[in-house]
């Protein structure tokens, strides 16, 4: 696999990317499962098991988290299209951009000497 020497700006934009996604997500694990207040349910069991699906009532979220939520989406949106408008990709040669992309993906598992 080619190596490629992804400007500064792009590897700290990506692994930004990669921070904010991770945050957002566990973020996420502490929400009710419906944004606006939803009655639970009860599913039918399944066929040849005892396991039954069921959701408790959701409050839905409050202001403060509405508000957390729409600004990790924003700052996704404004890092997503840093990595992916950055000037850099105008120099790969459109057939490897998606071997390029996926290396950039990676990155920040390697030592800062090497990634340079």
């Amino acid at each position: 696999m080619p190596t490629y020497e992804f400007p500064k700006d792009l590897r700290e934009a990506q692994l930004a990317l990669h921070q904010t996604r991770a945050a957002y997500e566990q973020y996420a694990t502490t929400l009710p499962w419906s944004a606006v207040p939803m009655p639970g349910w009860e599913g039918e069991k399944q066929l040849h098991s005892g396991y039954q699906s069921r959701k408790d009532d959701s409050p839905g979220y409050t202001e403060e988290q509405a508000a957390e939520v729409a600004r990790f989406q924003r700052l996704l949106l404004e890092l997503s299209i840093t990595v992916s408008t950055h000037p850099f990709w105008d120099s790969v040669d459109g057939g490897s951009r998606v071997d390029a992309r996926m290396a950039l993906k990676h990155v920040h598992e390697q030592p800062e000497d090497e990634a340079a």
